[in-house]
């Protein structure tokens, strides 16, 4: 079954609306999980955090080392939501213009004049994957901040609206950093999510080789298309957070920053530049979402736990002395998890 925006509930004005629009979105959000699962073996959280991206209008980051499926992830979503599709190989090499396009002298066969056209580049899809990502120039990876943040290209002095819905996945290796460029914090900042791929169980493993040394072919069923995705965001936006939930999401951002009243004190040591509001928009973004998946209508502080570390962990920087001693920004949000209080008392004037 392909799900389609008319599925959904035009307005929410009833509890049968919501329930309504729910199901139809754990349904959607289901198949598209199994069909995924068809192609890809295991990674079943990648795959949910994916997905709850998606829902939330984000761009997300794959990090991990070779072969571990991610191009195959991001191709495999691209047939799922049946949308248009497009591949930068990121080399040392490539040009802001192999990513936006440009303009070149074309020969008008019907006047046989010259004239400027526009040639779109690869951007000009609902979903760009960028394969390794990090092996791009500085100049090439600020081509893309613009349409990640604006879904918009401005070439030549014209600004040209990119399709909707449009999301950035990217990929990058960790391990072999020679010839790759890191990218810097603005750039990072744009991505919704950072996710982690790691390593298949032995099972996963066998069913894998299985799969690839065998000559079996999985064909994929669309399941969503473009307008029910922009429909479930729209949907998502909905979702009920209590204050108290808000603000324990603003409360744990904040608590990335080293001169913050609320940061543990070994925040100050380990984290030298905490997280923008962009995090906290990403968690409360991600986390209605998940509540949605998760059959509620309001956001929990369950939530905001399954979301943090992939929202939070590429928006910190950490300090020479974390580094040296190899603690990670997982381990910080972990921690930070730990230590930030779910109810804040607020001091009273007697």
């Amino acid at each position: 079954m392909t799900f389609v925006a008319s599925h959904l509930p035009m307005e929410i004005n009833t509890s049968e609306d919501v329930r309504t629009g729910c199901e139809i979105i754990r349904r959607a959000f289901s198949g598209m999980r199994t069909e995924i699962g068809g192609v890809v073996v295991g990674q079943k959280r990648v795959v949910d955090m994916v997905l709850v991206s998606i829902f939330a209008n984000g761009h997300v980051l794959l990090e991990g080392p070779p072969g571990l499926g991610k191009t195959l992830l991001v191709r495999t979503l691209g047939e799922v939501l049946n949308l248009s599709t497009g591949r930068i190989q990121c080399t040392a090499d490539l040009m802001p213009a192999d990513v936006v396009g440009t303009t070149i002298v074309d020969h008008n066969e019907t006047t046989g004049s010259r004239e400027f056209t526009f040639r779109k580049g690869p951007v000009f899809h609902n979903v760009l994957l960028a394969d390794e990502i990090n092996r791009a120039t500085p100049k090439c990876q600020a081509s893309l901040l613009e349409s990640m943040q604006e879904r918009s290209v401005s070439i030549d002095g014209v600004t040209r609206n990119l399709p909707i819905p449009f999301f950035v996945l990217a990929t990058q290796n960790p391990i072999e950093q020679e010839g790759t460029y890191p990218l810097p914090e603005a750039q990072l900042d744009r991505f919704l999510l950072k996710i982690n791929v790691g390593y298949s169980s032995r099972t996963e493993l066998n069913e894998i080789v299985d799969r690839t040394t065998t000559g079996k072919n999985v064909e994929t069923k669309i399941i969503v298309d473009g307008d029910f995705i922009v429909a479930v965001q729209k949907f998502a936006r909905q979702v009920v957070i209590a204050p108290h939930i808000q603000d324990y999401v603003t409360r744990l951002v904040l608590a990335t920053h080293p001169d913050s009243d609320h940061a543990p004190s070994w925040v100050s040591n380990d984290i030298l530049v905490g997280a923008s509001p962009r995090a906290a928009q990403a968690i409360v973004s991600c986390a209605k979402v998940a509540a949605i998946i998760d059959g509620r209508f309001a956001v929990s502080h369950r939530d905001v736990h399954a979301i943090a570390v992939p929202a939070l962990q590429h928006r910190i920087v950490r300090s020479f002395e974390a580094e040296t001693a190899a603690r990670t920004s997982c381990s910080m949000v972990d921690r930070l998890l730990e230590d930030v209080p779910l109810f804040m008392i607020e001091e009273r004037d007697v």
